[in-house]
């Protein structure tokens, strides 16, 4: 099985080292010190990482992540490259896929458009297929809050219907799978996503709060 969520992880600490802790991200007001302390609280601080679930915990949650984020820049990314301690069910290859593949791509997404003026990079055709079979299963959930409906349709591989047509209609969208990712994940500001369907319904969606949170 190829580790993607590791091959991820480690091209995104690469990353982190190239651009330095005060570097924007696209989750403001996160710059990359942030970024990778809560990676690192995700990975092996599961008392304090309840707190974005929790709503009473977020302080608790907000002050590991203050004091996370002020440590040496070069050992909070080894921290992150290491990944979960040892006695996590992550560190399993198929449980690091199912948590982490897409957690990852997105995050290192984050990082190289977090400045104006990016330039995609190239996605290999199997993280692609990988990256859609995720997508696929957690779409109903990502789009959830979506008021019209939605088909997905991945250049080269395939199409899924996330929700059926409201009484708007359905909007269509398309583009490589990774694109397509980061939309659902509500990074729609910077997705290579083309949108189709009736004016109403695209404002709709375009409107709508898709992603997790």
């Amino acid at each position: 099985m190829t580790r993607y969520a590791q091959q991820e992880r480690q091209a995104l600490c690469d990353t982190f080292l190239r651009v330095g802790p005060d570097a924007p991200t696209l989750c403001s007001p996160w710059l990359t010190r942030d970024l990778a302390a809560h990676l690192v609280i995700r990975d092996s601080r599961p008392d304090l990482a309840v707190g974005m679930f929790v709503p009473p915990l977020k302080q608790r949650l907000d002050d590991g992540m203050r004091d996370k984020a002020a440590q040496d820049w070069e050992s909070l990314v080894e921290e992150v490259r290491q990944g979960p301690p040892a006695w996590s069910p992550a560190r399993l290859g198929a449980i690091d896929e199912a948590m982490n593949k897409v957690e990852f791509f997105i995050h290192h997404e984050d990082v190289l458009r977090g400045t104006p003026g990016f330039e995609p990079r190239r996605i290999e055709p199997d993280l692609e297929r990988a990256l859609w079979r995720s997508l696929r299963a957690g779409a109903k959930l990502m789009f959830r809050r979506s008021p019209v409906g939605a088909v997905l349709v991945a250049e080269d591989i395939g199409r899924y219907a996330v929700k059926p047509p409201s009484d708007q209609g359905a909007v269509v969208l398309r583009g490589r799978a990774g694109e397509l990712a980061l939309y659902a994940y509500g990074r729609a500001r910077v997705a290579q996503v083309d949108i189709s369907g009736p004016d109403e319904a695209v404002a709709e969606l375009e409107n709508a709060h898709l992603g997790l949170s």
